[in-house]
């Protein structure tokens, strides 16, 4: 077993899971994947329709290349190896609405090869996900059943838009493992620009593989790739968010312990998550692939990709999340914490870098890390949409740096900026809130407390750390506006501590 692995203890002794994921992503264009419809959320029904998506007698596809570009990005965006001959396959089901009664998705020639994703646990440390493939299918419509209790409405908007269908090898050990990996696919999706990871749109969703194993069993399986070595697996179907994966997973792992400590056996089937009960209900028996009667589709050639093109495109790719996070340390002297907390959202890393532009780099991952991020969160913004700007940001920290206020100053200022009282220099001045570094006026305050307070300066000399009295005193006396700095130095000085 290894550290990570988390055992569920049941009552015949202890189990563990094992977890697979094939991740969906909408692939962002303009278009779908094989006609010049638009694609967009919040149209009205069936608005965004070609007659190729709907199926028309005589329709043919004809293949979006902006769609081929965005797909061979993300392959090496995942270090997965692009191939250069894929073809597009009929994956034959009916359904009411899939109107062609068959996905043109890709089956035995993915263009994209294996890969891997290394992702990052709460307590730092790292694990590897290994990527069978990527390849590109189209997304079917949506079936409505809540409009008419007697009809299912069928929008066809969808039908036809661009997915990347991510799969990954079983190597996720528990849920949390399975949300972390998630969430870093997410990452580098939007980092490419090759997904807007909006899961409460369904643009990121996934279809989540779970089973349970005897401790050792796992082990077995990596060291001969042999599946038997396993348990039976479910497939949880289309859950987009992070928490809806984790409970998913976490109840039909106790599920399947259940009935297999009961006696029972697991039979292999495709299962819904509900988020209001949080448990998984069946939904249909997993099919296999011959179910699907794969063959390649007539009506579109393979896809050759030529190796030119493929270089063009690694040329273009920008900083990714593990690159910049490396750099955030070593330019910028963060800890991995903070460099994690600041790359997980690309604006956030681009909000971080205008502040910290000839700042304290450290101070202003600070204040955008803790009181921004805990603003913005109590608000609802997401830094995008931040009332305060990164020139701001850099401004109040420039303040501090120059000894204009002191940091405890500097929350009442942040404050007022939130407050949209301006620029933080502006509400310096207007509020009077400069620190004092004036030392005659200190010293004045200083040996009046020393005259007045004999006892307490007599202490001090026999334990140092009562200075604190003297300098909350100072603090009061001058409304918390002392530079701490020379208040302390003409303490130490005036009362003898070395």
């Amino acid at each position: 077993m290894t550290e990570n692995t988390k055992q569920i203890e049941g009552r015949t002794g202890p189990w563990e899971m094992v977890l697979g994921l094939e991740v969906h992503a909408q692939v962002a264009s303009n278009a779908k994947l094989f006609s010049g419809a638009a694609v967009g959320f919040g149209a009205g029904p069936n608005e965004q329709v070609s007659l190729v998506d709907a199926a028309m007698p005589g329709m043919l596809p004809v293949i979006n290349r902006r769609c081929v570009e965005q797909a061979i990005k993300t392959g090496l965006g995942l270090k997965a190896q692009i191939n250069h001959w894929s073809r597009f396959d009929r994956k034959n089901y009916f359904y009411p609405d899939l109107p062609q009664g068959y996905q043109i998705s890709q089956f035995k020639d993915p263009i994209v090869g294996e890969g891997e994703v290394v992702v990052e646990r709460d307590d730092g440390s790292t694990f590897a996900v290994r990527i069978e493939r990527l390849h590109l299918e189209q997304d079917a419509g949506k079936s409505l059943h809540d409009q008419d209790p007697n009809a299912t409405y069928v929008d066809l908007n969808r039908a036809g838009t661009a997915l990347m269908e991510i799969v990954s090898r079983p190597d996720m050990r528990c849920a949390e493992e399975a949300a972390a990996y998630v969430k870093k696919l997410r990452t580098i999706l939007v980092y490419l620009g090759t997904c807007d990871g909006d899961m409460e749109k369904g643009n990121l969703r996934a279809d989540v593989n779970v089973s349970v194993c005897r401790p050792g069993a796992y082990e077995k399986f990596r060291e001969t790739g042999d599946f038997s070595h396993l348990g039976t697996r479910c497939e949880i179907k289309n859950v987009n968010s992070y928490r809806y994966i984790q409970q998913a997973i976490e109840y039909e792992a106790r599920r399947q312990i259940e009935i297999l400590e009961d006696g029972g056996s697991i039979d292999q089937e495709t299962r819904l998550f509900d988020p209001t009960k949080g448990e998984t209900r069946s939904m249909r028996s997993k099919e296999e692939a011959h179910d699907y009667r794969y063959f390649p589709d007539p009506d579109l050639l393979p896809l050759v990709i030529d190796s030119a093109w493929v270089k063009e495109i690694e040329a273009s790719l920008p900083e990714l999340p593990d690159a910049k996070k490396t750099r955030f340390q070593s330019q910028y002297g963060l800890t991995a914490y903070d460099a994690g907390v600041l790359i997980a959202e690309q604006a956030r890393a681009d909000f971080y870098e205008a502040a910290a532009k000839g700042r304290d780099a450290k101070l202003v991952a600070n204040w955008v890390t803790n009181d921004l991020a805990a603003k913005l969160t109590a608000d609802g913004h997401d830094i995008a949409s931040s009332p305060i700007s990164a020139q701001a940001v850099a401004e109040l920290v420039a303040l501090i740096e120059e000894g204009v206020i002191s940091s405890k100053i500097a929350k009442d200022v942040f404050e007022r900026m939130w407050a949209g009282e301006g620029a933080p220099r502006e509400i310096v001045e207007k509020q009077g809130l400069k620190q004092v570094s004036d030392t005659g006026a200190l010293e004045k305050i200083i040996d009046d407390l020393i005259a007045g307070n004999p006892g307490q300066a007599e202490a001090v000399k026999a334990k140092p750390q009562a200075i604190g009295w003297f300098v909350g005193q100072v603090m009061k006396a001058t409304g918390g506006k002392a530079n701490p700095g020379a208040v302390n130095q003409l303490l130490r000085a005036k009362l003898g501590v070395e």
